[in-house]
């Protein structure tokens, strides 16, 4: 009984990871989609659609999903028709929020975050009602230590500032490189090469300071 039951505990943890990688995979694909439809499928062209295509690949996201992606937004696929809509509004003690979504139905989606804003003692406002207290940046994201390998805060500080990074913040959990989002793809290409490979490159929404 116990094997069984190890056995069963190990099948339950494939399961929920598999479930979390698809839902992260579908997530890269809107956003590769959204990206190719707006800005066109050639990637050298495209500054989004190539910051979508370096996340996607630190996710492991295969190519041949990455391939239909692009082919989707660039209407070569069948499939919904995502549109990209951000929220911004107030939680608990005025907490300013950014909600970026992508979605194939405005008003569902509105009505949920709404609700959402509502359940939890917030209100959504006007678009621009709390943007204004954000910076809109690019972040390249590094473990404190990868392959066994420290990465001191001293080396990546200069490594971001010599890849035309705008500022580092670093902490025992890690590094967050920040840059103009229109150098992303530039920035983060660089440091894969003077330093090592990110954990995570995206676009992000920064508390202004």
């Amino acid at each position: 009984m116990a094997g069984h039951s190890k056995f069963k505990n190990i099948m339950y943890r494939k399961g929920a990871q598999d479930k979390r990688r698809a839902s992260q995979f579908s997530k890269f694909g809107r956003e590769i989609t959204v990206a190719a439809k707006a800005g066109g499928p050639d990637p050298d062209m495209n500054p989004r659609l190539r910051t979508a295509i370096l996340a996607a690949r630190g996710g492991n996201m295969p190519k041949d999903n990455i391939d239909r992606a692009i082919k989707k937004g660039a209407g070569g696929g069948e499939g919904d028709d995502y549109a990209e809509v951000r929220y911004e509004g107030y939680g608990p003690g005025g907490v300013a929020i950014i909600v970026e979504t992508l979605t194939d139905n405005r008003n569902r989606t509105a009505s949920e975050v709404r609700a959402a804003f509502n359940k939890h003692g917030g209100n959504m406002g006007e678009t621009g009602s709390v943007s204004f207290m954000f910076d809109f940046l690019g972040e390249i994201r590094f473990a404190a230590e990868v392959d066994g390998v420290v990465l001191a805060p001293d080396a990546v500080f200069e490594a971001a500032l010599e890849a035309g990074a705008q500022d580092v913040v670093s902490s025992d959990d890690g590094h967050e490189v920040f840059c103009d989002p229109g150098d992303l793809h530039a920035v983060s290409a660089q440091l894969v090469e003077s330093l090592a490979a990110p954990e995570s490159v995206k676009l992000v929404w920064k508390p202004a300071e």
